[in-house]
């Protein structure tokens, strides 16, 4: 009531143009419960329970169903039996009309979803963006952690650029193609090898011709970046036509900083200040108009990236060159040339850098403006940098050949420091900001973002290791013609061993410890069915459910212990490979024997773990190219990871919300305004998730007349733990504020689905109690069969969902159609 209070000052809210706009007449739906599924999807006729559904607004992409009884009568023109269709529907259902909201192919459909799996470590550090605590007041810290996400982001970039160079540049034009008996092994290079004698035999111009393959990768994260921009970002929510301008609100533009004006905040939502401001005493940023629209800052990080791998790659080529010309008694010209060509790539990479530091997200307005001059320029900027490094590599030398490593060495070491600082320093931001107001429930006492990001940045490594050290060894199984990668790499690889071995001990602990707490389970289980014939079997199989849905919440011990053994061994491999500039095995060659044995272990331990991993990676990759069931799999995996907008790293998964939430807040407001009924929004697990951030668009106005039903939520458990600056308490309470029909239903076996935890002694909990699970322990007349153990599915089927359903709607009132007001000339 206080939004619409603020709202009534302000520009007089307008209707959508288009098949909703119509609003004469009366309809006679009144009930209506809208459904989301979860993770990994799931068909309409499953949802609805019928066999026989209709889309009645949507695409092939996202859409509505409803049953096709009731789409006959459906108020808003998608059905063809009117009011006669709509009381034939009626009597053969009871309770309210149900549409089912299908989103599951927003994230698996064709073959191209499967190239998503090269972009894992781009969607782990952008889920580090989000994962910032809760800070009041402190809009200058909480810019500074998300530019340090957003520069550890690029690094990540520059590694996988790099990693690509080190695979083509150097192992394979550079090393194998100078040395004859590797061409020899390699007959495919015999065009390149300087016995030949051929015009790309000299140095600079394999360089130059290998340099396809980096390009060539560039160029494909440009290609599935700028594909699901235009299919994700674009998606305009509701707030664009629905709600008052920015200047009639009051707020303030994120590129206005914290002095741009005074700004007026909606009821619950956070201070002015673009995506880096945190929550004024309660509320989310999720209920801002713009949070759901990035298509200007992705399209200005895409410009960033690209144009830095780019650069990455102009550098790679040109650096060999540019240190043979600036030898004593080498050609001047050329000299200057390269000197000149090496400040420009200094010049345009500082560019770049500036780019990324920009602040970027609107989110108190819907911006649709591009920086098309910044977006076009900075790339074209770098490619003719790279064109013509290209040329100037490729010029003639006499008297240059390639021996030993390409020249550019210590540039991973730099890089690997340069993220090692930046998570530091990320984590030192992370704990002032926890500090600030603690959260007793936030994972990992807000260290999860650092976490996140540092994760991000050692599997960054370990596939670059992976892909270089595979392909050292199909080059030169003997290991005696090359010199082979950088030392650097190959410590990274053999480091993973000693991390496996404590992951092995921390599964072993975790599942001692699920152990005992299953048998302290099997206890409250019969006490809980007193007077029913005692089943072992039955109990046993109830308490390791309940056992093993605690895991969930043992998750920040697992980041944590993996975390912390990255950061150590990460940090004796960057100091191994400076301190010896040999591999394990080459430093330990004079050590203890003991050592020896160890060193030269994991080594070679690590290079064939890193290389079945990275087949393996591969092999999936194919197989979900060609296989449907596959494809369906990989989309689970982003279900939860690309919820978020790309605000860290463009070439990341697309946020599938950016378009789910648009249209589950579209469809509310059209159908309440049409009928002037009262809805149930349902959602279970991820569902809820969107749910409750459709339920933050919503105008005041509709909000009056939704109800929010969730069941296997993660609200809390998973999104309040690690996103405490979004779902913390401090949000869900202005959740409940808002959306004061709310309940919420979960189990005890449940893994995933929890309490939400929001207390209000002004209106009713939103928590159930737990539900049973089994609904009977043994054999009775209303189950002669033994009852599942559920879990995390078939709410729905519990007597509890249809008497909670029936009460939220009780508790709303419907109300008639308002007049339509003047839509804007």
């Amino acid at each position: 009531m206080e939004r619409a209070r603020e709202r009534s000052t302000g520009q007089r809210e307008q209707r959508p143009a288009g098949p909703y706009a119509d609003l004469s007449g009366e309809s006679p739906e009144t009930e209506l419960e809208l459904l989301v599924h979860g993770v990994g999807g799931t068909t309409p006729e499953k949802m609805l329970g019928d066999p026989r559904t209709v889309r009645v607004t949507g695409d092939d992409t996202a859409a509505v169903f409803r049953r096709a009884e009731d789409a006959e009568g459906a108020p808003d023109g998608s059905g063809t039996g009117g009011e006669a269709g709509a009381e034939r529907g009626r009597e053969r259902r009871s309770g309210p009309v149900r549409e089912a909201y299908v989103w599951c192919n927003l994230t698996s459909g064709d073959g191209s979803r499967a190239l998503w799996l090269l972009l894992l470590p781009f969607m782990v550090v952008n889920l580090a963006h989000w994962m910032r605590p809760a800070a009041p007041g402190r809009p200058r810290v909480v810019r500074l952690y998300g530019l340090l996400v957003r520069l550890c982001a690029l690094t990540l970039t520059v590694l996988l650029v790099a990693a690509a160079c080190e695979v083509a540049l150097d192992l394979v034009a550079w090393q194998c193609a100078g040395v004859q008996a590797c061409v020899r092994r390699h007959s495919w290079l015999d065009f390149l090898s300087p016995a030949a004698g051929g015009w790309w035999s000299a140095p600079g111009r394999r360089l130059a011709l290998a340099a396809t393959l980096p390009v060539t990768l560039t160029g494909l994260l440009w290609y599935l970046s700028h594909r699901t921009w235009r299919a994700y970002e674009s998606h305009r929510p509701l707030s664009s036509t629905s709600v008052a301008t920015d200047d009639e609100r009051g707020s303030a533009d994120e590129e206005r900083g914290p002095a741009g004006g005074g700004a007026v905040p909606r009821s619950g939502g956070p201070e002015p200040g673009g995506d880096d401001a945190g929550p004024v005493g309660h509320g989310s940023a999720l209920a801002r108009p713009g949070f759901w629209y990035g298509r200007r800052l992705v399209a200005r990080l895409r410009a960033a990236h690209t144009a830095a791998g780019l650069l990455t790659v102009a550098a790679a080529v040109t650096t060999p060159a540019a240190r043979f010309d600036h030898r004593p008694g080498g050609p001047a010209v050329l000299d200057v040339l390269g000197l000149g060509l090496a400040a420009a790539l200094l010049l345009c990479g500082a560019a770049v850098v500036v780019v990324v530091c920009r602040r970027g997200r609107s989110e108190w307005r819907l911006d649709q403006r591009l920086d098309r001059h910044l977006v076009r320029r900075l790339p074209l900027a770098a490619l003719a940098l790279l064109l013509l490094g290209l040329v100037y590599a490729g010029w003639s030398r006499p008297g240059w050949q390639s021996t030993g490593r390409l020249p550019g060495d210590p540039s991973f070491g730099a890089l690997m420091l340069a993220q090692g600082l930046l998570v530091v320093a990320l984590a030192t931001v992370a704990g002032y900001l926890h500090r600030r107001r603690p959260d007793p429930r936030a994972g990992m006492r807000g260290l999860g973002g650092p976490a996140v990001a540092l994760l991000a940045c050692a599997l960054g490594g370990v596939i670059s290791g992976g892909v270089a050290q595979r392909v050292a060894d199909w080059l030169d199984g003997t290991r005696a013609l090359l010199t082979g990668p950088p030392v650097l790499l190959t410590w990274q690889a053999s480091v993973i061993p000693p991390l496996l071995a404590v992951l092995l001990l921390l599964v072993a602990g975790l599942a001692l410890h699920t152990a005992r707490l299953a048998r302290t389970e099997r206890d409250r289980v019969r006490h809980e069915h007193p007077g029913e014939p005692e089943d072992p079997a039955r109990t046993r199989a109830i308490a390791h459910a309940r056992a093993m849905a605690t895991l969930t919440d043992r998750a920040p011990l697992v980041v944590a212990v993996l975390t912390a053994t990255t950061l150590v061994l990460g940090s004796v491999a960057l100091a191994g490979a400076l301190a010896t500039r040999k591999t394990p095995d080459g430093a330990a060659h004079r050590t203890h024997h003991l050592v020896q044995a160890v060193a030269e272990t994991s080594q070679a331990l690590g290079s064939w773990l890193v290389g079945v991993g990275f087949l393996l990676f591969v092999t999936w990759g194919r197989r979900a190219y060609k296989d449907a069931s596959a494809r369906r799999t990989i989309g689970i995996l982003w279900d939860v990871g690309t919820f978020w907008p790309r605000a860290a790293h463009p070439f990341a998964p697309p946020c599938y919300a950016e378009r789910a939430v648009p249209d589950l807040t579209w469809r509310m407001a059209t159908w309440t305004r049409r009928t002037g009924g009262r809805l149930v929004l349902s959602g279970h697990s991820q569902g809820s998730v969107l749910a409750a951030a459709a339920a933050w668009q919503l105008p005041p106005s509709v909000r009056g007349r939704v109800a929010l039903l969730t069941y296997g939520s993660p609200l809390e458990r998973l999104y309040g733990r690690w996103f405490p600056a979004h779902f913390g308490p401090p949000a869900l309470a202005a959740l409940h504020h808002d959306i004061d029909c709310w309940r919420n239903l979960y189990r005890r076996t449940d893994p995933i689905g929890g309490p939400v935890r929001v207390p209000d002694e002004t209106s009713p909990d939103v928590d159930h109690e737990p539900l049973r699970d089994p609904l009977a322990y043994g054999r009775t007349p209303d189950h002669p069969l033994p009852a599942p153990i559920l879990g995390h599915s078939d709410y729905q089927t519990d007597p509890a969902f249809t008497r909670e359903r029936a009460r939220l709607l009780t508790r709303l009132h419907p109300e008639l159609p308002g007049q339509r007001p003047e839509l804007p000339e």
